[in-house]
């Protein structure tokens, strides 16, 4: 290498790493203090489907007489997994001050975290079985759902609703707990690999399924009940970002819609705003919806009109 382009690179390297070039886009790394690994995070995932189905995903030689087995090696890797990702989430949580969270200093902070991430991995492991019974209740919803599906199994290996609603049911306890981060890492691998985006702070309740998936989107404040289906494309998103005196969008209010028991939401339809969806209405296809929708109502695009179900 000459020294002119030596002298280049070293012109570059150090306006890249200038801090007025590093505003907001830098995390410094310090000793023990372990940055979040979605390869890391990937085995997570690949060992909880390998719990909540096993046979389906992790060791195909699963029977009754090693089940316990199986689970028992893949609960204890998945221990140690989460408490490290956990950590790391927390350390990136903190911010680059010298005091750390917890008001302690550095050092103590970094205790506090090592022990917080161990109390969030145990309560979260603990609640694997009630997160396996709702995902049962997903997976019956989308064969009831779907006249293609053959079997349960067919739906638990192939249909992309059971992957996202995984990693999302996961990372929505995750964030329950506190935990920073990670969540939305977790649901934005499922939106990587299936093109379904569901936000992990979204409440969604039991025998819930999207028919497709393929472009659903469902943002951070949705409320969705029980008995509710999507179909692809569906958007339940905000109308508008309500700013403060700096022009700057205010964070946490609730933006995103309301999906009341039993309501069905047929392909492409966008769903704007606080607004709700009453229990058992029904949502046509290529829809902007905008205000309340009674309870039974049928929103029709081909009629332009509302009606009530025959």
């Amino acid at each position: 290498m000459n020294r002119s382009t030596q002298s280049l690179l070293t012109t570059v390297a150090t306006e890249l790493a200038s801090p007025q070039s590093l505003c907001g886009l830098f995390h410094e790394h310090r000793d023990g203090d372990p940055l979040p690994s979605q390869p890391e995070l990937a085995e997570a995932m690949d060992l909880c489907r390998s719990i909540l189905f096993p046979g389906f995903y992790g060791k195909s030689n699963v029977n009754n007489q090693n089940l316990i087995f199986h689970i028992g090696v893949a609960l204890e890797k998945l221990y140690g997994i989460l408490c490290e990702q956990i950590q790391a989430g927390l350390c990136f949580a903190t911010g680059w001050g010298e005091v750390e969270a917890y008001g302690e200093t550095y050092s103590s902070a970094q205790d506090t975290r090592k022990r917080k991430a161990a109390e969030f991995t145990r309560i979260f492991i603990q609640k694997l079985p009630t997160i396996r019974q709702t995902l049962a209740t997903d997976v019956e919803a989308a064969y009831l759902g779907d006249p293609a599906a053959e079997s349960y199994g067919e739906v638990i290996s192939c249909y992309p609703v059971i992957k996202a609603i995984t990693n999302y049911r996961i990372a929505h306890e995750l964030l329950l707990l506190g935990v920073p981060l990670i969540p939305r890492i977790i649901t934005e691998m499922a939106h990587s690999e299936t093109g379904i985006d569901i936000h992990p702070a979204a409440s969604i309740g039991h025998h819930f399924t999207i028919d497709h998936g393929t472009g659903v989107v469902i943002g951070a404040t949705c409320i969705i009940g029980n008995n509710v289906k999507l179909y692809q494309g569906v958007t339940l998103g905000a109308k508008s970002f309500p700013v403060d005196a700096d022009g700057n969008p205010i964070k946490g209010i609730p933006r995103h819609p309301i999906l009341e028991d039993n309501v069905i939401v047929y392909s492409n339809s966008t769903i704007l705003g606080r607004i709700t969806i009453g229990h058992d209405a029904v949502i046509g296809g290529n829809i902007w919806v905008t205000e309340d929708v009674e309870p039974g109502k049928r929103i029709l695009q081909n009629k332009a009109r509302t009606d009530s179900p025959s």
